[in-house]
């Protein structure tokens, strides 16, 4: 048993660190996809998911915990990849639980990333309980350090 919780794991570590490459071929700001998505709240599966026609191609999986959103996993088709599916996906998500006022608790590490690089949702992650996947360990290219941008947002906070 132990043997596929391991191999699941590393699955899930692969697939999150091409979702994460390809949020480096992008420019912070730049979200769009290559093709014109459709991105629907699917609530009885706990997911957004973005489509291209009837296909969806790709997943943000959610739960409520508390009065806040939970942003547990992103999935993209691997046809998809490298085309800004994930950074439009995450980008619209988020857009849509801004006005709602809900703060969001970041377990995808995907979704961490993609807020380092678009500081303009940091306001949106819950301080008492921002998730292990809210602050990335290192420094994008080009960006100011984590360090920065949370005392950043905490001084604007208050």
């Amino acid at each position: 048993m132990a043997t596929s919780i391991e191999a699941e794991a590393a699955i899930r570590e692969e697939h999150n660190a091409a979702l994460i490459a390809a949020l480096d071929e992008t420019h912070p700001g730049e979200v769009d996809s290559s093709w014109e998505l459709d991105v629907v709240n699917d609530p009885e599966r706990g997911r957004w998911f973005a489509a291209v026609g009837t296909e969806a191609i790709a997943e943000l999986s959610y739960r409520f915990v508390g009065g806040r959103v939970v942003l547990l996993t992103t999935w993209v088709d691997p046809a998809y990849r490298h085309h800004r599916v994930a950074p439009e996906l995450i980008a619209r998500v988020l857009d849509e639980i801004r006005p709602t006022g809900k703060k969001i608790t970041v377990i995808c590490p995907v979704v961490g990333e993609f807020i380092a690089r678009n500081p303009r949702y940091l306001d949106l992650i819950d301080k008492a309980h921002p998730g292990s996947g809210a602050y990335p360990h290192h420094r994008p290219a080009g960006e100011v350090d984590d360090q920065q941008q949370i005392t950043a947002f905490e001084n604007d906070a208050t």
